[in-house]
């Protein structure tokens, strides 16, 4: 702040020693300290003050490019969408007689296999001369006459 060496200092604490008086030059250094701190604080307070004031007007310019982004984009999404759905229009009517079409084809082929599986319920299925049911025999492995329980 003020270019002050140490030469300067010596100068302006010997006439304050002459002037004030070696009893009272204590209390005065002491209560010359608290006003030099106050007025720190004070001036360091003020630059913060000013940095936020500086941030917050940078942090509104920023909001507003964001938010002219966001504008911009909402605006072209929209033109997509509705160049999108106004094709689909132009395409809806051929789209949707397709889709009638495959229903009506869909509702016929339902109705056809209904009445198969409902013919062949009805009739009995054609059975079999030689077929009798057959009974599993157990196999043997080694002599009959021993018990596989037998311990």
């Amino acid at each position: 702040m003020f270019d002050i060496g140490f030469s300067e200092l010596m100068v302006i604490g010997i006439v304050a020693l002459v002037v004030i008086g070696p009893e009272r030059l204590p209390k005065v250094a002491r209560t010359l300290g608290l006003l030099l701190g106050r007025a720190q604080r004070y001036v360091n307070d003020v630059k913060s003050d000013i940095n936020r004031e500086m941030q917050l007007d940078e942090l509104k310019k920023l909001q507003s490019q964001v938010a002219d982004s966001a504008r911009e984009l909402e605006g072209s999404v929209r033109k997509e969408y509705d160049t999108a759905r106004s094709s689909f229009d132009s395409l809806g009517s051929p789209v949707r007689s397709a889709v009638a079409e495959l229903e009506a084809t869909a509702r016929a082929a339902s109705a056809e296999l209904e009445q198969t599986a409902t013919a062949t319920m009805t009739k009995p299925a054609p059975s079999a001369a030689n077929d009798k049911p057959t009974i599993a025999q157990p196999s043997v492995a080694g002599d009959g006459a021993k018990s596989t329980n037998a311990a």
